[in-house]
């Protein structure tokens, strides 16, 4: 037994992550850790976003204590400046040096995108591809974005919030275990960039939220979605009427932190403000509750050196997250089509 050891996660670096919010990128630099890495991120002359390694080619300070001069991030220590690809261009009190190679800090390919600030975990990389396109309910739907960090790893995390059988132990009362359980199938396909759960037969809810939301009642449709490297997203219908759809973007700050942007998307009769008003509350309180486990399965983890489980077959997903992000960790792949990997699963909810 270790009270230290960290587990040993999947780190993909090949991959697209969110930063920041577009909002919170403006004047001034500013700090982010992804996967354990410092990183500083600025704009450009351009107002493009850049992102460098958090660290002076000079003496080693974080360039996040410094600011922007002419798009260049300058150091606040001895006012070395970088451009956005992470060669210094300045040093005052020096003549025609600047610019060599020992004189210049790790880039990190950057981007703006669904208000997002998303930045490639692999250094001075040129990625053919951009970031995961956040989806859109069409006209009329209504968007809430809220940001939730974890004391829990990348898996973890992903896995929770695809995990539906803890939802009426945890979330008893908000979300399910308020009536007996009934018995649904689920059907998992496997691809080579995600997993997809989809849940036949599925009760719709009770209670009064279900008859607000949906008054006319309806199939449910539901569908639990992991697309790698860490996006969670879960989509409800409820007969024609409502239609929700919770994209959690997940970026891996360290082995133990991981930080949600939750895109939460809805169309339902009601007016957009008396649906957020009844949803916002009970949103975070699934958050918190789903917070502290989370942060007490890590806290087990390290105390136990690591993962010890016992799963069934109602663990839809977690074990093929952890899997897939292992393959794309070493740039495997899984099957390339759906095809290739797919099976059906008796639960009760």
């Amino acid at each position: 037994m270790t009270d230290s050891a960290p587990a040993p996660f999947a780190r993909v670096t090949r991959a697209w992550y969110v930063a920041c919010a577009s909002s919170e990128l403006e004047d001034l630099p500013i700090a982010r850790t992804l996967l354990g890495t410092p990183l500083v991120l600025f704009r450009g002359p351009d107002g493009k976003p850049a992102a460098l390694l958090d660290r002076c080619a000079h003496r080693n300070v974080p360039l996040s204590l410094g600011r922007r001069v002419d798009g260049r991030l300058e150091c606040g220590y001895h006012g070395w400046q970088y451009a956005e690809d992470g060669r210094c261009v300045k040093v005052p009190g020096l003549c025609g040096e600047a610019g060599k190679p020992a004189r210049a800090v790790p880039r990190f390919a950057a981007m703006e995108q669904d208000a997002f600030v998303w930045v490639y975990a692999s250094p001075d990389s040129d990625p053919t591809e951009g970031p995961f396109a956040l989806p859109t309910l069409g006209d009329g739907s209504v968007e809430v974005r809220r940001v939730v960090e974890v004391e829990s790893p990348l898996t973890m995390t992903l896995e929770n919030a695809l995990d539906v059988p803890h939802t009426a132990v945890l979330h008893r009362g908000l979300f399910r275990g308020g009536r007996e359980p009934r018995r649904i199938k689920v059907r998992v396909t496997r691809t080579a960039g995600g997993l997809q759960a989809e849940y036949l037969g599925e009760a719709r809810p009770e209670g009064l939220a279900a008859k607000i939301l949906s008054p006319s009642g309806g199939v449910v449709t539901h569908f639990d979605r992991f697309i790698l490297p860490s996006i969670a997203q879960v989509e409800y219908r409820l007969g024609m009427e409502a239609h929700f759809m919770v994209t959690s973007i997940c970026t891996p700050l360290e082995d133990f932190r991981t930080r949600l942007h939750a895109v939460i998307s809805f169309r339902t009769r009601l007016p957009g403000w008396l649906v957020k008003l009844f949803l916002n509350p009970v949103a975070m309180r699934i958050f918190r509750q789903d917070a502290v486990i989370l942060k007490a399965q890590a806290g087990a983890l390290r105390r136990w050196g690591g993962e010890h489980y016992s799963s069934t077959a109602i663990d839809v997903l977690g074990l093929q997250i952890a899997r897939l992000l292992r393959l794309a960790e070493t740039g495997e792949t899984g099957p390339g089509s759906p095809e290739e990997w797919a099976r059906e699963i008796d639960l009760e909810v």
